[in-house]
């Protein structure tokens, strides 16, 4: 599996150009992809025409000889903005950021204590646009399993791993709905056992299967 993704990425994004892009250039550049594409076309729902604000997420892929696992966290209940939600290490760009590879390489160190040089880079994913007003790239990574965390527990609540065979398997990808703002909202749904994964970080594990599996 690791042959598939690292070939998949060679070709997808050779010179990372996506990873590398400003946080000035990406705010005001709109995304193909993001909650606007999993709204049902009988939605009113629209885009903002302000600038979008840049983050940035990693997408861990923890490379174990019986099989990859993709590492996520669980955000600190007390947190003002999607607290007790699943999601990527990861966000907002900060003025000092180079570009969105150096935000998420940073994020992910001082949420879970994996330093970059434990990181192997493959490229980034579309940006992902979402309907509170952030463009978020995805970057796309493997990590070792001797890896140690270090959870930051002003942030992170815990941290955990799925099974990538789990995340590939379409049969688990869920669409639902509820009505927010108003407006019926549609998002993805991964669940299992103990985790409750959904909205945009549901929706990039979807994009990401979609192009390992071939039809993205």
């Amino acid at each position: 599996m690791r042959k598939i993704i690292t070939d998949i990425f060679a070709g997808y994004d050779p010179d990372l150009k996506r990873a590398r892009q400003t946080a000035a250039l990406r705010s005001m550049r709109r995304p193909t992809y993001g909650d606007h594409n999993i709204y049902r076309p009988d939605s009113d729902y629209h885009t903002s025409e302000l600038p979008l604000k840049p983050a940035a997420v990693l997408i861990p892929l923890v490379d174990h000889k019986d099989g990859m696992t993709v590492l996520l966290t669980k955000r600190a209940q007390h947190l003002k903005a999607h607290s007790g939600q699943v999601s990527f290490p990861g966000g907002r760009c900060e003025p000092e950021d180079a570009d969105a590879m150096e935000t998420a390489l940073r994020e992910t160190e001082e949420e879970v204590g994996i330093k970059r040089d434990h990181i192997e880079v493959l490229g980034g994913m579309e940006d992902y646009e979402t309907v509170t007003g952030y463009v978020i790239t995805p970057i796309v990574a493997i990590i070792q399993p001797t890896y140690r965390l270090k959870v930051d527990a002003g942030e992170v609540a815990e941290a955990f791993e799925l099974p990538l065979d789990y995340i590939l398997d379409e049969k688990n990808h869920k669409l639902e709905s509820r009505v927010w703002n108003e407006q019926r909202r549609h998002y993805y749904v991964l669940m299992n056992e103990k985790h409750n994964v959904w909205g945009a970080t549901a929706a990039m594990l979807v994009r990401f299967a979609k192009l390992i599996n071939g039809h993205p």
